[in-house]
């Protein structure tokens, strides 16, 4: 059964014909994934240039479609989604776009079920929008971003920076100060969380602009959820967006975890500590920057060429490589933040980074295993991130 514009019913039919379930193994690179299916092992295509941390865990079932036969294809596999606790989460960010056509065409959007789809894809002064629509007369530009992260109660996009989808709402933004009416769909794909933000830790500009624009451009934050074969729930629900937690959290400062790999033993130097024995492996540190948070992650990424002042920049130049990960919030965290790192790490390097409170220590030893493939470790950024904002408090701040 096809809709008056060609599309598929997903209600009733899946968006992908024949899928096959997957183990994934590993992501060799950002479009190519390694995963077990029938026995073998096999490369699929991952339509998705987002991080993917929380979802692309070894051991995770992943979708696969068998794609055509088509010379010089050399994969015969797409990666389509992945199961996260029960939940089929989409990764095809392309069908995104095919999934809000459907709910516009099926009157399933609150707020646009009087809309009509008059262009996909749709060139305007120099840039192309997902869709031009119509309603009452009036046109409508629209985006639709495919949103696949989220904790307990709250989805986040994007999950990683973003100056294409910046660059999107300021474009929507002008155009909607020239009369067009501008807004922008975020498809979550869970039915779970009941609140939606821009993800200010990972891309404060985009965050930043997110509340700036909102005079002029609307939001709708969509949760679907997709069935075992990648039919979609007919209940199509709202997240709300809580706009004074985003004006309290998005600001320039916090803490910050800092994610470094030696990668091979070394006795190091570190300030008034003096010389300490370091194994092998991946290290985690807890550091706050009451401002300009921003650049004291970029002064901690890079390597040389600075005055070696805290603990961490002695490990920092002998670290094959560094992530750091910020945590945007006015509160002090930084304390707690170790405390929690303390309790995934196989052990803590003493009175690192501590010399200023009565931690133990704000450095910590996770072995060989890199973190982010590492459950605790994953479930940790998380809590700090989103889970600790609490539903029942923010309710009642809405």
């Amino acid at each position: 059964m096809r809709s008056d514009l060609g599309i598929p019913n997903l209600f009733r039919e899946p968006l992908f014909p024949d899928p096959l379930p997957g183990r994934f193994i590993r992501r060799l690179n950002r479009f190519v994934i390694e995963c077990e299916c029938d026995g073998r092992v096999v490369q699929a295509h991952l339509p998705n240039p987002g991080r993917l941390w929380e979802l692309l865990v070894p051991g995770r079932t992943v979708t696969l479609a068998k794609n055509a036969a088509v010379p010089g294809r050399a994969m015969p596999y797409t990666a389509v989604a992945v199961e996260r606790d029960g939940v089929m989460v989409l990764l095809h960010t392309a069908k995104a776009n095919e999934v809000v056509q459907f709910l516009l065409a099926s009157k399933s959007i609150p707020g646009l079920e009087g809309a009509e789809i008059v262009r996909r894809e749709f060139a305007l002064g120099g840039s192309r929008f997902d869709f031009l629509l119509r309603e009452n007369g009036e046109e409508i530009l629209l985006e639709v971003k495919s949103c696949t992260l989220y904790g307990k109660s709250l989805a986040m996009f994007p999950d990683a920076v973003s100056a294409r989808g910046r660059r999107h709402l300021e474009e929507l933004a002008a155009h909607a100060q020239n009369g067009r009416r501008s807004g922008v769909i975020f498809l979550i794909h869970s039915p779970r969380p009941e609140f939606f933000l821009p993800d200010y830790h990972t891309d404060y500009e985009f965050a930043r602009t997110f509340q700036k624009r909102r005079d002029r451009i609307f939001y709708r934050a969509l949760r679907v959820s997709w069935t075992a074969d990648l039919r979609l729930d007919e209940k199509i629900e709202t997240a709300s967006i809580p706009w004074p937690l985003l004006e309290r959290e998005n600001q320039d400062r916090g803490c910050y975890l800092l994610l470094m790999h030696l990668a091979a033993a070394a006795r190091i130097a570190v300030g008034a500590l003096g010389e300490i024995d370091f194994p092998a492996g991946h290290y985690l540190y807890a550091g706050s920057a009451k401002k300009a948070l921003t650049a004291r992650l970029a002064r901690h990424l890079r390597k040389g060429g600075k005055n070696l002042h805290w603990h961490v920049d002695y490990l920092r130049e002998e670290a094959a490589s560094c992530r750091a990960l910020a945590i945007r919030t006015r509160d002090d965290l930084e304390c707690e933040l170790a405390a929690a790192a303390n309790r995934i790490a196989a052990h803590a390097v003493f009175g690192f980074g501590a010399s200023d409170c009565s931690c133990p220590s704000h450095l910590f030893f996770l072995g060989t295993r890199p973190p982010l493939q590492n459950q605790a470790f994953l479930d940790l950024l998380q809590c700090f991130r989103m889970d600790r904002l609490a539903p029942e408090r923010e309710k009642r701040e809405f």
